[in-house]
């Protein structure tokens, strides 16, 4: 595996901070904390997340109730019509 080195600038608080995150999990040091870090936001977290609140499902269901209710319920090849 082919890598880079960077320079990064942070505060003397945030690495203090790192740096004790750092050993308290069990990292060599901060700069394998930060790799580890952009790893987890660039790989783990999608751009979107497919994950709802309570409250979004509560929502969504009762968008959907009352489309099927109103009978204006469609499939999707109609709906996305709207778009083109």
């Amino acid at each position: 595996m082919v890598t880079k080195q960077i320079n990064l600038k942070i505060s003397d608080n945030l690495y203090s901070s790192a740096k004790s995150f750092a050993q308290s999990y069990g990292y060599k040091n901060v700069q394998e904390l930060a790799a580890d870090s952009l790893r987890e936001k660039i790989f783990e977290k999608s751009a979107f997340d497919e994950s709802f609140s309570d409250k979004e499902i509560e929502l969504i269901d009762k968008i959907i109730e009352k489309t099927v209710k109103s009978g204006k319920l469609v499939d999707a090849k109609e709906y996305f019509k709207e778009f083109e």
